[in-house]
């Protein structure tokens, strides 16, 4: 498979990789009480015909877990039965919980995910061979691998750099407030020091960047990078005062750093 076409895939992932028990299997088990029956299953394309109902649901559990979704991504939602509330209230009871048409393959998330399961799954083939180790002591690839809890796995510094683009970099700033309120400690995107400096070195305009940098020093108010990287905009922007005094403070707070030793020597000489 081209790479393109793995990347395509992955940025469409989600989360079931195949039906479930159908309704009417689940009754046909439940009516012979003290009787072993295997489950029946619909429409199961990639996941084995036979596999035990516990066993699939905590596959579909995880992958919901390592989504951070629920089972209406993937699943459409059954029709209420004649006669009765469906996904109405019971009585007492509150809403009723939304009931699925586990086979149906309308939604495509679903088509996507069957997809991820068998890249997935020749990965792990491969991987053994690739790294010289046993299957047993190779590293599995799993949905966590790259999805950390969010549906689409984008890198941070692509969802906010495409905000800016679509809708300028004060939005794409609120944003990144908004996700690390969300997700901080979650793994789910790269909060770390270097992921704002990065983006802002990227950045065309001197001011969007002052503006990305003056934000992480919110997080990191101790770090000397950032403000070597805030130098370096304030430069551009013809601000020779602010990027001696962002100089001097990554000197003061990493006297080692030899490139803002470099930097600020530069702009004494220039004075």
């Amino acid at each position: 498979m081209q790479p393109h076409r793995l990347g395509q895939l992955l940025s469409a992932s989600s989360i079931i990789f195949a039906a479930t028990l159908s309704p009417s299997a689940a009754q046909r088990g439940a009516g012979q009480a003290g009787t072993a029956q295997p489950a029946a299953h619909e429409n199961l394309k990639v996941l084995p015909a036979d596999i035990p109902q516990p066993q699939l649901l905590q596959t579909m559990q995880g992958f919901a877990q390592a989504l951070g979704v629920q089972c209406g991504y993937c699943h459409v939602t059954a029709p209420a039965p004649e006669g009765g509330r469906g996904g109405g209230q019971g009585r007492g009871r509150g809403p009723a919980a939304p009931q699925f048409n586990y086979p149906s393959d309308d939604k495509p998330a679903k088509k996507a995910a069957r997809e991820m399961m068998l890249i997935v799954r020749d990965l792990n083939a491969r991987v053994p061979t690739a790294v010289g180790k046993s299957a047993d002591a190779a590293v599995r690839v799993q949905c966590v691998t790259c999805h950390h809890g969010v549906a689409i796995p984008r890198q941070l510094s692509d969802i906010l750099t495409q905000t800016a683009m679509d809708k300028g970099n004060a939005a794409a700033l609120t944003q990144y407030k908004d996700l690390r309120k969300q997700y901080f400690g979650a793994q789910a995107y790269d909060f770390g020091e270097m992921t704002l400096v990065n983006l802002a070195q990227r950045t065309q305009a001197p001011e969007d960047a002052v503006a990305w940098l003056r934000l992480n020093l919110e997080y990191f108010p101790f770090s000397s990078r950032t403000f070597v990287a805030l130098g370096q905009a304030q430069q551009k922007q013809n601000d020779t005062d602010g990027a001696r005094k962002s100089l001097t403070r990554a000197v003061e707070l990493d006297p080692q750093n030899a490139q803002a030793k470099r930097q600020l020597d530069a702009l004494k000489e220039a004075k």
